[in-house]
């Protein structure tokens, strides 16, 4: 592995960025995966199949995929402060609408608005990322960003299932809509206008700005490799909380305590690798992470009934082997568009992204079957087998990104003081 360059301190501003950002994507992340540990309560007490199940976790991402790229035309026009304030505000409305839904119609339709403003908020934050820190910072930011993931696992779940029992599942989407106006007030009050990259606009028209951004060879690369790292866990994780209840005999209240480990292993393996990314080859970093997860999704998905403490380490390992991955191959990913395109890429990025999660959701609820409310989960070890040939596919990808970005003259990037 080759190092790179000392890395550059972060100012006060950029602390400010990465805390509120960090904050924002624990909602964001929190409202999606959420849905997941939810999944058995949600399928019994809305009596929905596991092909309900799929589509409504799938909802989300293909209207979160639609609305991205609609807005990725435009993503390069506007102050991306004023893009991030009016999409999260939306988002905390569809949050909102979610804990009033009744029925499964009513949760549908409630995960495809929350869908249409929430799939924007992580292009945006990105290309905020991108445009505020040097290329040798990004791994780190990712690294605090994407703790957020863990921080969800290891605070929000627990905390979800805890109000869940209390008060039913309609709360564990009312806490969310709460936290996340108190961040939108952080939004407003602390960050600074992100706005340097209109003096840069060639495009006049946004559709135009969006086909140039879609028809450049060397993004379709990052296009594609992003969309495909996302397959995978969105045929995973969906029906995690049902094999784990049905399959392998953890009971609800066990759920918290596995997701809780889980989140702990991701928060201590999150700054490790983005620490690490800044300083040694991202694309081996990617791969080593791709072969750990590939190893446990196959133990995973294949296991029998076993204690809780087995369980709860299979998980840990598993989610260090996947989450070890996004670091690298985000921050990599960053690297890839021009100034003048980052906005509209990142907005594409997370479409594909989305859509590509969207369409492994629904395959994932025709594979896997449930003849009743409390029967094991058949085939669920064949989403094993795919999601380990995807994330074999994803490898030989991600390496076609770095090469690209290694070769890419370094570029001036807009960093406040």
């Amino acid at each position: 592995m080759e190092p790179t360059a000392k890395a550059a301190p972060f100012t006060l501003h950029q602390k400010i960025i990465i805390a509120i950002l960090a904050l924002l994507q624990f909602t964001v992340i929190l409202d999606f995966i959420i849905i997941s540990p939810l999944g058995d309560i949600l399928m019994k007490n809305l009596n929905m199949s596991t092909a309900n199940f799929g589509y409504a976790v799938s909802a989300y991402a293909f209207s979160a995929g639609t609305s991205g790229l609609l807005a990725a035309g435009f993503a390069d026009k506007f102050d991306r402060k004023k893009l991030l304030i009016f999409f999260y505000t939306g988002f905390i409305i569809g949050t909102v609408l979610c804990a009033l839904s009744t029925s499964y119609w009513m949760l549908l339709s409630a995960r495809i608005f929350t869908g249409l403003f929430g799939g924007v908020i992580g292009s945006v934050s990105l290309a905020i990322v991108t445009d505020l820190f040097l290329i040798q910072q990004r791994g780190r930011v990712m690294g605090f960003i994407q703790m957020a993931f863990a921080t969800s696992q290891i605070l929000g779940i627990p905390l979800g299932l805890y109000f869940t029992n209390l008060w039913g599942w309609h709360s564990a989407f009312l806490m969310i809509a709460v936290l996340g106006v108190l961040i939108l007030i952080a939004i407003v009050t602390k960050m600074q206008p992100v706005n340097k990259h209109l003096e840069l606009q060639l495009d006049k028209s946004p559709f135009l700005h969006l086909w140039h951004t879609l028809s450049n060879k060397q993004y379709q690369i990052g296009f594609a490799a992003i969309a495909l790292l996302s397959v995978g866990g969105f045929m995973l994780q969906p029906f995690g909380s049902a094999y784990l209840v049905n399959n392998i005999g953890m009971t609800h209240e066990q759920l918290p305590l596995i997701f809780f480990f889980t989140g702990i292993s991701v928060l201590i393996i999150m700054p490790l690798v983005g620490k690490l990314s800044d300083r040694v080859s991202k694309f081996w970093l990617f791969a080593a992470g791709s072969l750990i997860s590939i190893v446990m999704i196959l133990i995973y998905t294949n296991i029998n009934p076993i204690p809780l403490w087995q369980v709860v380490a299979i998980n840990m390992v598993m989610f260090m082997g996947i989450m070890s991955r996004m670091i690298p191959a985000t921050t990599l990913n960053t690297g890839i568009p021009e100034m003048k395109d980052r906005g509209a890429y990142m907005a594409i990025t997370s479409s594909l992204q989305q859509i590509a999660g969207g369409i492994a959701a629904v395959c994932a609820g025709y594979i896997v079957h449930q003849s009743t409310k409390t029967s094991p989960l058949e085939n669920y070890n064949i989403l094993g087998y795919v999601i380990a040939a995807v994330t074999l596919c994803s490898v030989f990808l991600i390496r076609r990104v770095a090469q690209l970005v290694k070769s890419k003259v370094a570029e001036p990037v807009l960093v406040t003081e």
